[in-house]
């Protein structure tokens, strides 16, 4: 039987289980990837996300919240590219999330881009460039989050 630890995994098994969790909408699944103290970055905007979640725990939290409060249901990853980094830690994930909105049913295809390091099997940083402004635009809200651009926080 195959070393399935966390320390046997590498990056792709890691990317793997990464999309999986994303596709069950299981943020347990998904925070149990980090170390404790990964940090996970949205370097574009994205209306609603933080600029980043510190830690295992805020990983859980996070994405527990957004999922909960979101209408998306993804149904499918499709990788367009991983490109591997010299180190064998990184990995740059070029991937289309394809799913539906359970409140009006209709589909949609999201691009994005992940920069992930694991280290011993565990997400130790990701930057995650999500569309958040094509996210806006499909769920109806893009005029809200416009609006609220240029408001003081």
């Amino acid at each position: 039987m195959p070393d399935t630890s966390p320390s046997a995994l590498g990056p792709r098994e890691v990317l793997a289980r990464y999309r999986q969790a994303m596709l069950d909408l299981s943020a347990d699944d998904l925070a149990d990837l980090y170390a404790v103290d990964a940090v996970h970055e949205f370097p574009f905007l994205f209306p609603g996300m933080p600029e980043r979640y510190e830690g295992r725990e805020e990983v859980r939290a996070g994405y527990r919240a957004a999922w909960g409060a979101s209408p998306a249901r993804p149904r499918e990853i499709r990788e367009v590219a991983v490109h591997e980094g010299a180190d064998g830690e990184v990995l740059v994930v070029e991937q289309i999330v394809s799913g539906t909105f359970a409140t009006t049913g209709r589909s949609f295809d999201f691009p994005g881009l992940l920069v992930i390091r694991v280290r011993d099997g565990l997400i130790v940083h990701v930057r995650d460039y999500m569309d958040g402004l094509g996210v806006a635009h499909a769920t109806g809200r893009l005029t809200a989050v416009a609006a609220g651009l240029g408001a003081p926080s």
